[in-house]
């Protein structure tokens, strides 16, 4: 492609972002709110719609420093999936699911949804013990899942290898039938209109510069648009959670790492679910539009950098090649980074805190996409009842301080 066209491509994406940008309803922002929600993402939009509908709250805002959507949000690889081991996340990530499978209904918006399952493969015996243990645990929980073995994997996905004498064999997987994909804008752009619908102020281009106190309770927020008052304040901005809590006077136990992933060119329809794997940290999956969705882990270093390193795309790519040989021919369309909090036992933090009226949904790792709708509903109840939810008790802040962590990591076949 010339540069001619890759620059007239450029200016119709910005031309027609500008144009949505104008069309959407960013009013000028009020003097007060009941509500304010720091982060316009799925799940600070998620949170601002279930304070509406599930409570009766009309007066909110949701503040967002860019567009709506275009943080996180636009950059997971859209897998839905509840199979977490112990019993407070499975719960959790469980109810997200089921809200999944009517969200499209509930917001009169295409998610894309598509349960076309996901695939935990296992590579070694301690491999097939863990994913026994987790796929009992499951179903022990209500959740479904199955144990497969390679011939029933073969015949699920025909262009895998699943040779015994792979570097990484095969040995076995996991199998969710429920689980599968969506797309990530969609939520994004679901749950804003719907929100917008029910009242809800959503404003974009207005960054928090600052929180306001009284003694322990907030007051307010400080923005590039002016002061906004309010007396509940919930932030929900991935990947700078932190940066928030410290204006606030709090120092959250996070670390913010980026995390990689990448798309190929677009192909006719070829693997028709979802496959993960813990121990080479790759998975795959096929859009709708045809292009593979690759990811993964996060960088072992500390950053807000949204590219990454070519070492961890690198290590990927070798391990998808090598379960799918028919992979090897396909080019890479573009690479990316995004930015996750993690919390020192890898499972987010939906707490109230110590000042009065400042809540915080954070922390969630490579597990966001997939509990959007969960979070927004359990985060909506602990700011509206002003206490956990009984399914978010086991995720406050405190769990740190009296050691009560829940430790997913690593338990739950991959760690997104």
């Amino acid at each position: 492609m010339s540069n001619f066209s890759i620059f007239a491509l450029a200016r119709n994406a910005m031309s027609y972002h500008e144009n949505w940008q104008k069309q959407w309803r960013s009013p000028a922002p009020k003097a007060s709110y009941d509500a304010i929600i720091v982060g316009g993402g799925g799940h600070g939009l998620a949170t601002a719609y279930y304070l509406a509908k599930e409570h009766g709250m009309r007066n909110i805002a949701v503040v967002e420093r860019g567009w709506l959507g275009g943080g996180n949000t636009a950059r997971n690889t859209t897998i839905v999936r509840s199979n977490y081991l112990w019993d407070d996340a499975t719960h959790l990530y469980e109810k997200a699911l089921q809200l999944w499978e009517g969200l499209s209904q509930d917001l009169n918006y295409n998610t894309m949804f598509s349960q076309r399952g996901v695939m935990n493969v296992g590579h070694s015996l301690q491999d097939m013990r863990d994913i026994e243990r987790r796929v009992n645990a499951n179903r022990l929980n209500g959740v479904d899942g199955v144990v497969l073995t390679p011939a029933q994997i073969k015949a699920m996905v025909p262009i895998m290898n699943t040779s015994s004498s792979l570097r990484y064999p095969v040995m076995g997987a996991s199998f969710q039938p429920r689980a599968g994909v969506a797309r990530h804008d969609a939520i994004a752009w679901g749950f804003a209109r719907a929100a917008d619908r029910l009242g809800v102020d959503i404003i974009q281009n207005c960054e928090v510069i600052g929180v306001q106190r009284e003694g322990d309770q907030v007051v307010g927020i400080e923005t590039t648009r002016g002061v906004i008052k309010s007396k509940k304040i919930g932030v929900v901005a991935a990947g700078h959670s932190s940066v928030i809590a410290n204006m606030a006077g709090i120092r959250l136990p996070l670390e913010s790492h980026p995390l990689q992933a990448l798309v190929s060119e677009p192909m006719k329809p070829i693997l028709h679910t979802v496959v993960m794997s813990n121990a080479i940290h790759a998975y795959a999956s096929q859009s709708d539009k045809g292009d593979l969705v690759i990811g993964a882990g996060i960088d072992a270093y500390v950053g807000y950098g949204q590219r990454g390193s070519f070492p961890i795309i690198e290590h990927t790519l070798q391990a998808i090649c090598e379960l799918f040989p028919i992979f090897r021919r396909v080019r890479m369309n573009r690479q990316w980074g995004g930015i996750v909090d993690v919390a020192p036992d890898a499972c987010p933090i939906i707490s109230k805190t110590h000042i009065k009226g400042l809540y915080f949904n954070c922390g969630w790792g490579t597990g966001g996409f997939k509990a959007t709708p969960g979070s927004g509903w359990v985060m909506a109840h602990t700011i509206a009842q002003d206490r956990p939810h009984a399914l978010n008790a086991a995720f406050e802040l405190n769990r740190f301080n009296t050691g009560h962590l829940i430790d997913e990591h690593g338990a739950a076949g991959v760690a997104h």
